[in-house]
């Protein structure tokens, strides 16, 4: 395919007010918040299919708008960061696929902002008083702003003022391009309204913008003082109220909130200086700023932190004692109770021991302790030294927070003769444990010992998340229960003990065998097999993996028919193959590949349905007219793979018009065989203007209908097929779809002799149409004022497609007539140009056709031999000449195939340049 761009001229694509330069240049422009729309116009046969991306094909860059696979690109509303290169990519599945980019430029002017500062080390209260002051001003702006000092409604410049300098822009990585005004040594006069006025030169439309600045003696930055403690400590659900007030600040200062998570709570209320956090949680914790801003000097920032209090995970481990080598709790030794409660703010936890109940105080033999913040934060212990008997019972860790208001948490610990280590086993049968894919499967570890602790599980034989994505599962029963087993999770499991909840000992462990079994994985899944009658037909099904590996056996089936069945040996794949296809074999075919888990399916849909057929887009002047209220269309097609199945004997044509249910069908009947690449050509006839309609296209063979083909057919001004000719006498007010260029100076308009008011310039202009009639019409250039010498008007034809020989391509550049006739007449006469574009193609080229100066007042006629390699429009630009007596008109304008015949003798043109045949 070859890609080629519409310009932006045409009405398809985005009006864009841009400087004349841009025109032919790959770079769009367009201001901020307009509706962007890029036209990617592709000739190509198949039809390409059309991709937009804003890189060179980068997935994370790809847009998710439906828009990215259509011709045109929309964008509504583009913002400054959607500017950049976009691509065009077109590919059909020949050669490597067509891609042309462009550049869009979003054009922007944010409002200016003033900072004011004091040059350094001379800050006091007072401290603009008698001292250097700078004036910074920054916009944000595409493209570079140009930036201008106002004082009062004085211009100031570099040098109009002693006291006052400007610094040339420059840019800072923080505060991007800015522009700076000192004033040395503040002096009365200084003190006044300070404007900065930022311009990008009205470009698109972009009006400047402006901020006034008032500088006085009393011109100060901010200052202010929050009326809150810090830290703030309160509990969930209380109302938190923080009060910030300004001291000091001119102009008055703007107070705002932030906080430590970058954004406010979404309940929260701001109201003046006054920030409130009703019903408080514990994630709304954090470090709350109030920030005072002026635009003079540096802000104001005041903190406080709120705590909100709050406990969670009581935890507890007893721990033998660590003098002697034994993990067992025994009579006259040591054993230490450990108790850990996180606790916020963690200066506020307190914790009491109880024994069966009774408070229990720190003694010799009971040795209550709690250890050090920075080792082990919010743990308590409790050393019981010398055990004996009388120890034992039920010990309960208390903690509570000194503010109140949230609950305590108690934590139990049994001591007794029956508290021993905990020891892991697998139960018998468990391990290895061999399930299906999919199952829901329980890894099991039996605890024993009391108190019996947490259970942790991990992957044993690779570093790997678990099956809910952490890398510990924690279980107080010992069971990892796994729900739609993946055979991703085949492996060695570990179940360990924790020290919570249980013996501060070396952890036990023991291991998990899980085996996956899952059917065989095989390719292809699902084919489509086009074949015609008496071929062969040979299916091959593929294993890919299996678990377990060794796979039983094979099964081929057609519908509920067995046809073939075998054991694997040392191949992995089965192949079936029909020698000569007829009627009954066509159908799906099945092979089905089986082992202990299941069967993993191929499936082979064989079918004599003929590919679809190609409709051929790119067709010189489909269209035409004999009547006036009909038209025909020229509709063209190649087949895709037409030797891929039987003959194709026939298309069923159908047609609908837009908006209706009923289709009309008729069969076109084919002779002989169709080859690859082969145009088909139909004509459709009676269509009605202006009506667009739907048509579908089936290829029918000996197995019957094949896959049909839609294509949509709009109605616009055409260009006979038959004649081979384009002409327009501008007698209706479509103007045969001629269009005024956007980037001139005026517009061409069409007028009759009847109608035009001849009294402000009668010596210049037609008295008639080009036959002599004073009620035909005829496009004509007004120069009388406001026009100026030099300023030009164009006249755009619709695109004409180039007739290619066959439909892969253009080899030898057809030729064309391009005929006109003018009337250049007056003593002001300016230039009349006729020029060629081509899409794709730079207009680097000069005008085919060029005549200056008055020429009488005759209609006379201009031929123009043209050779486009590409789609292409004729221009005709009027250039207004230095006086009002200067209209030029053109009327019945062709277009014809082949060389000029009978040209205009060249004598009888004055001041004609550029290339003539």
């Amino acid at each position: 395919p070859d890609g080629v761009w519409i310009d932006s001229d045409l009405p398809r694509f985005v009006k864009l007010k841009r400087e004349k330069g841009y025109r032919y240049t790959m770079v769009y422009t367009i201001r901020e918040g307009e509706t962007l729309e890029l036209t990617c116009l592709v000739t190509g046969h198949p039809r390409p299919q059309i991709r937009w991306t804003k890189t060179a094909g980068s997935v994370s860059d790809r847009f998710q708008d439906s828009s990215v696979f259509n011709e045109t690109l929309h964008i509504t509303k583009i913002q400054r960061h959607q500017g950049g290169r976009y691509y065009c990519k077109a590919e059909n599945g020949l050669g490597s696929p067509a891609i042309k980019s462009i550049r869009v430029d979003v054009y922007f002017l944010d409002d200016p902002v003033v900072t004011v500062h004091q040059s350094v080390g001379e800050a006091k209260e007072q401290f603009y008083y008698e001292r250097t002051v700078f004036l910074r001003c920054m916009a944000n702006s595409n493209p570079p702003v140009r930036y201008s000092w106002h004082r009062g409604r004085d211009v100031l410049s570099q040098g109009s003022d002693k006291g006052v300098e400007i610094y040339e822009p420059f840019f800072t990585q923080l505060q991007g391009e800015t522009k700076i005004l000192k004033l040395k040594n503040l002096r009365p006069q200084d003190y006044a309204n300070y404007s900065c006025i930022a311009s990008v030169r009205n470009v698109c439309g972009i009006s400047d913008r402006n901020i006034v600045f008032k500088l006085t003696n009393k011109t100060v930055s901010p200052s202010i003082k929050l009326l809150v403690e810090d830290p703030i400590v309160v509990n969930p659900g209380q109302t938190v109220s923080l009060v910030c007030i300004t001291t000091g600040g001119e102009p008055k200062p703007t107070l705002s909130w932030v906080s430590s998570s970058d954004r406010l709570p979404e309940k929260s209320v701001v109201k003046g200086g006054t920030l409130t956090l009703p019903a408080i949680t514990s994630d709304e914790a954090g470090v709350y700023s109030c920030v005072a801003t002026n635009n003079v000097g540096n802000p104001a920032k005041k903190s406080t932190t709120i705590v909100v209090r709050a406990m969670k995970k009581g935890r507890f481990w007893i721990t033998p004692d660590p003098y002697h080598n034994d993990d067992n709790i025994q009579i006259g030794r040591e054993v230490k109770i450990s108790c850990q409660v996180e606790a916020t703010p963690p200066e506020e936890l307190t914790f009491g021991w109880l024994k069966n109940g009774r408070a229990l105080r720190s003694s010799e033999r009971m040795v209550i302790t709690q250890t050090d913040p920075d080792t082990s934060p919010g743990t308590t212990n409790l050393d019981i030294i010398d055990l004996k008997f009388t120890d034992f019972g039920t010990y309960t860790c208390v903690a509570a927070l000194k503010g109140g208001g949230i609950p305590e948490i108690s934590i139990d610990v049994n001591i007794s003769s029956t508290t021993v280590p905990p020891n892991l086993t697998v139960p018998r049968g468990k391990s290895p444990l061999v399930v299906q894919e999919g199952d829901t499967v329980e890894l099991e570890c039996l605890v024993s010992g009391k108190p019996k602790p947490i259970i942790l599980w991990s992957r044993a034989d690779k570093e790997a998340p678990m099956p809910d994505g952490t890398l510990q599962v924690e279980s107080y029963d010992g069971v990892l229960r796994i729900v739609n087993v993946s055979r991703e999770m085949t492996g060695s499991y570990r179940c360990q003990t924790s020290q919570f909840n249980g013996f501060n000992v070396k952890p036990r462990e023991a291991v998990v065998e899980l085996i996956v079994q899952y059917p065989p994985s095989v390719e292809p899944v699902s084919l489509e097999m086009r074949q015609g009658l008496g071929r062969p037909v040979a299916m091959n099904c593929r294993v890919l993996r299996a678990h377990p590996s060794r796979v039983l056996r094979y099964e081929w089936r057609l519908g509920n028919r067995l046809l073939h069945a075998g054991h694997f040996d040392q191949s992995d794949e089965t192949e079936y193959t029909v020698k000569s296809l007829n009627r009954e074999g066509w159908g799906e075919y099945t092979c089905d590949i089986i082992n202990e888990a299941g069967a993993g399916r191929c499936t082979f849909l064989v079918t004599g349905k003929a590919y679809p057929p190609e409709f051929y887009y790119d067709t010189y002047s489909p269209l035409w007219q004999n009547r006036p209220r009909v038209y025909g269309f020229k509709l063209q097609w190649t087949q895709m793979n037409p030797n891929a199945v039987d003959r194709i004997v026939a298309y069923r044509l159908g047609i609908r018009q837009m908006g209706q249910q009923r289709w009309w069908e008729q069969e076109i009947t084919v002779e002989g065989t169709i080859t690859k690449g082969e145009l088909i050509t139909h004509n459709l006839t009676e269509l009605i203007k202006p009506e667009a309609y739907e048509v579908r296209l089936t290829p029918i063979t000996r197995f019957g209908e094949g896959d049909s083909t839609i294509r949509i057919i709009t109605y616009s001004a055409p260009v006979n097929p038959h004649l081979r000719e384009f002409h327009c006498s501008f007698e209706e007010e479509p103007i045969c779809m001629f269009t005024q260029d956007k980037n001139d100076d005026f517009d061409w308009t069409r007028h009759s002799a009847a109608t035009r008011d001849t009294k402000y310039t009668p010596n210049t202009g037609p008295s008639g149409d080009r036959s002599g009639s004073k009620q035909g019409f005829y496009m004509y250039i007004e120069t009388s004022r406001p026009r100026k010498e030099g300023e030009v008007a164009r006249l755009v034809s619709p695109f004409f497609n180039v007739a290619p020989k066959n439909p892969y391509g253009i080899t030898n550049p057809p030729a064309y007539c391009f005929g006109f006739f003018f009337h250049m007449y007056g003593k002001h006469i300016g230039t009349l140009n006729a020029l060629l574009r081509q899409k794709g193609q730079a207009a680097t080229e000069g005008p085919t056709w060029s005549l200056s100066g008055n020429q009488g007042d005759h209609w006379k006629q201009a031929k123009v031999s043209i050779h486009p390699t590409a789609s292409f429009q004729v221009v005709l630009e009027g250039i207004r000449g230095p006086g009002i007596e200067g209209d030029i008109a053109i009327d019945d304008v062709t277009l014809e195939e082949g060389e000029c015949r009978d040209l205009p003798a060249i004598s009888e043109y004055r001041n004609i340049r550029g290339v003539y045949p």
